[in-house]
């Protein structure tokens, strides 16, 4: 399987408010798959379709995050990618207490700062083949789902910062940054000359 390249800060897909799922299994179910192995191979916790390119509400989240595995046990990446869970136009309908946890970002690589959010959610989402399913989720599992949604609707967890906060961040990893946006503009500008579809699904 081709594995999705991953936008970086900077892309605009990045900033767009996904539009939800109306079409379920086919494309769709290549498209959980595609970013659960873009994920996986980036060693990450979740990866929401925005990050790829593709503005649907969808995302997926490894097996650890998704409450179904035992973050503090090891387990082998065919465990791993088995109790991957792919949200397909999740929405939050309860959330209770606050935690404040590091978070980092898959298109924001190697900068991490502390976020708060809610501590415990109800979740409801479907599933790639439109099933419906309602879930509680707590620690990182709760955050996890949170730092998605936000990709959903172009917010980036750099938006959820105090702006004091914010601007020491930036202005710490300005150098990183601007490598990013770089990265984002050629990665752009190759897929302009390639003529090709912007986004790998539909």
């Amino acid at each position: 399987m081709t594995t999705f390249p991953i936008r970086l800060y900077g892309d605009p897909a990045l900033r767009r408010r996904a539009r939800p799922v109306g079409a379920f299994g086919g494309d769709l179910v290549r498209l959980g798959d595609g970013l659960i192995e873009a994920m996986l191979g980036a060693q990450g916790a979740g990866l929401a379709a925005p990050q790829v390119g593709v503005g649907v509400r969808a995302f997926a989240l490894a097996g650890t995050y998704a409450g179904l595995l035992d973050p503090a046990e090891e387990h082998d990446a065919a465990s791993e990618r088995a109790h991957c869970v792919v949200y397909v136009n999740p929405e939050i309908v309860e959330r209770d207490g606050v935690r404040v946890d590091v978070e980092g970002c898959l298109s924001i690589p190697g900068i991490y700062t502390d976020v708060k959010r809610a501590a415990r959610l109800v979740v409801r989402y479907q599933d790639v083949h439109g099933a419906k399913h309602e879930v509680v989720a707590e620690g990182n599992h709760a955050k996890a789902v949170q730092h998605e949604l936000d990709h959903l609707d172009g917010v980036l967890f750099l938006d959820r910062l105090g702006e004091p906060e914010r601007r020491r961040l930036m202005d710490e990893h300005r150098a990183e940054f601007a490598e990013m946006q770089r990265e984002a503009k050629a990665h752009l500008k190759a897929l302009r000359h390639a003529g090709g579809p912007s986004a790998p699904w539909p």
